[in-house]
């Protein structure tokens, strides 16, 4: 073969490759219009079983997700990763989704459907021995996790009782952890906390006892799911298959209890008791209802009047809807 031959051949193969480069550059561009997977940071915590159960068995695959989990120590602290372009996707209650959505580009797409009687019980108030009901509070140092809801549950909870916020002090505090210290020293009063493994943990301290739950106060803690609305315009088939990928997941760890709990104490070392005790009190149902949009609204009135929000905003505007319609129509309330 001569020289030109071989040399015509040689620039064919190189045009060749140079094109089939271009086209899957081209292809990993967008998901949505490639068919390639969607590769998402999604902040999770270590209690949810939600987010491991889905990458474990493979329903993020199956709906063409690529999912990275981020472990932090409370939702609030996933939600504001958001803010870093840490995470990509988080979930949260509806303190710190508001907080996020007030300050920034992003948007609600989803609840998670656990605003519920039963869900709400499993947040309990525990108090140091001394305090006998509620009008002991009066004067008393109460705990709360920064950035949480817990600020407005004390709110409601004191003016259900006759107390006002001003007659306590509420003092922050970073995590669970140092409540449980705090609560045991006396250095405060009462703290709410959440799920059976901290339940069990602050009804064995001898210095205190449990007062009251949740559910005996008109507070439903709504949780959302949410991200930046680039994202979610970029995106929207995606994100559809990712909120099937998670009702599929729900469905699947309430049906395999067992399993789930051998995975949680896999990834996480949770306790197996723990997640058997916290699973049936809590099955995600993607969707996003009347409950969960009066949740936001009663809670986004509280941190607008006590200034935890500065400027105020239209809530629907803050809610993107369209995702969670198409994939369960059911399931969502037509915003007014």
């Amino acid at each position: 073969m001569s020289r030109h031959v071989f040399g015509r051949i040689s620039v064919m193969t190189a045009a060749v490759l140079l094109v089939s480069v271009l086209l899957t550059a081209c292809g990993t561009a967008s998901g949505k219009d490639s068919g390639h997977q969607l590769k998402v940071k999604i902040a999770d915590i270590s209690t949810n079983p939600i987010f491991r159960v889905a990458a474990k068995k493979g329903f993020f695959e199956k709906h063409g997700i690529d999912a990275e989990l981020v472990n932090f120590a409370t939702p609030a602290e996933g939600v504001n990763a958001l803010f870093i372009k840490q995470v990509d996707i988080a979930f949260g209650a509806d303190f710190p989704l508001l907080n996020a959505v007030s300050k920034g580009d992003y948007a609600i797409f989803a609840s998670s459907g656990t605003a519920t009687d039963l869900s709400a019980s499993e947040w309990k108030m525990f108090a140091r021995k001394e305090i006998a009901g509620p009008a002991d509070l009066k004067g008393k140092k109460l705990s709360y996790s920064r950035g949480t809801f817990i600020p407005y549950l004390w709110d409601v909870y004191l003016q259900q009782n006759g107390i006002a916020l001003k007659d306590v002090t509420l003092v922050g505090q970073g995590g669970f952890d140092e409540t449980y210290v705090a609560l045991k020293k006396g250095e405060i009063d009462a703290a709410w906390v959440y799920g059976s493994v901290l339940n069990d943990k602050f009804a064995a301290l001898s210095e205190a006892h449990e007062l009251s739950d949740m559910s005996q106060t008109p507070v439903r803690l709504g949780t959302g799911l949410i991200a930046g609305t680039k994202l979610i315009q970029d995106h929207p088939d995606e994100l559809v298959e990712l909120l099937k990928a998670l009702d599929e997941t729900s469905d699947y760890v309430q049906a395999h209890p067992d399993e789930t709990a051998n995975i949680m104490y896999d990834e996480v070392k949770q306790p197996k008791e723990a997640t058997l005790k916290d699973l049936p009190k809590n099955p995600w149902k993607i969707g996003f209802t009347q409950q969960a949009y009066d949740g936001l609204a009663g809670q986004k009135k509280y941190m607008v009047e006590t200034g935890i929000i500065e400027k105020d905003f239209n809530l629907n505007d803050k809610l993107n809807l369209d995702l969670v319609r198409k994939a369960f129509p059911d399931r969502v309330i037509e915003l007014k």
